[in-house]
């Protein structure tokens, strides 16, 4: 008997830097870089319903009240394409749109949690492989499935989920990152000049560890041209500090570490707190 209701939770991911490789296909379509799956994420609670429904909820810090998105072409492309019907809620704490990899988590934690509820039968991978492609084609994402199928500092050396992928999960100290909104994604991955100085602007070498990951962040942000007015305030007050920080791509905001970063990042706005996730998507809870 499938239960009433199936709760799944997925991290979320930050990308230093990226560089887009373009394949025959959705699945040898992706990026290659490095960053970071944080334990701020999306929760996804599902329920049988007659037709889908979708609501999208990002609660607000310090018990300031919620915002409410109704529907989302991305889920409802990849639940129709599973044959069921639910009612899926989606939530958050992190800005959406802003370079957390929330669209990747929402289908991660959605698929894990309708694979439960409707005994589906999916393997990890398949649901991975889904939620990239989905990512591919609506053309929000190129490699925050890959890097949040697992935790971890991740390298991605080769593009899609099946790619070389190197994970380091010693580091345990706390990041945070301020937000300005949102860059549309779309515009960005779909503009081929953008994107020649993108990737142009990629690394030569791969970070050791977390701190050679901020200065090649630091590089990449100096050549991509993504750097924004208040991106480069918020960075140029933690080089004054000492802070290492580097952009959110693709967000218009910064992330940071160190015991001094949150005061710096709390000069500019609202600060987001979180650590690096030791794995990917999982069940939290199953209705009886």
């Amino acid at each position: 008997m499938n239960p009433a209701s199936v709760t799944a939770f997925s991290p979320g991911h930050i990308s230093g830097y990226f560089r887009r490789i373009c394949g025959d296909t959705p699945a040898a379509t992706g990026s290659i870089g490095a960053g970071i799956v944080i334990t701020e994420g999306v929760t996804a609670t599902v329920t049988p319903a007659g037709e889908t429904s979708i609501r999208i909820i990002r609660n607000l810090v310090g018990h300031q009240g919620r915002e409410e998105i109704p529907g989302s072409p991305l889920l409802s492309s990849v639940i129709g394409k599973l044959g069921v019907t639910a009612r899926v809620v989606t939530e958050c704490r992190l800005p959406i749109g802003s370079g957390f990899g929330l669209s990747a988590a929402a289908l991660l934690a959605t698929l894990t949690a309708l694979d439960r509820l409707f005994a589906l039968g999916l393997s990890r991978h398949d649901i991975a492989a889904c939620a990239h492609e989905a990512e591919v084609l609506h053309r929000t994402g190129l490699g925050d499935v890959a890097a949040s199928q697992g935790g971890g500092f991740v390298i991605r050396r080769s593009p899609g989920i099946d790619g070389l992928i190197e994970r380091q999960t010693a580091w345990d100290g706390q990041l945070c990152s301020v937000s300005f909104g949102p860059i549309h994604t779309p515009t960005v991955l779909g503009t081929e000049e953008k994107m020649r100085q993108v990737a142009s602007a990629f690394p030569a070498s791969e970070p050791s560890g977390l701190p050679d990951f901020f200065a090649l962040c630091r590089e990449f942000d100096r050549d991509c041209g993504l750097v924004t007015p208040e991106v480069s305030r918020v960075l140029e007050a933690c080089d004054r500090a000492g802070v290492q920080a580097a952009m959110t791509m693709l967000g218009n905001g910064v992330f940071a570490c160190g015991p001094k970063a949150a005061p710096v990042l709390g000069r500019f706005g609202e600060v987001y707190g979180f650590r690096v996730a030791r794995t990917g998507a999982l069940i939290t809870e199953v209705g009886p």
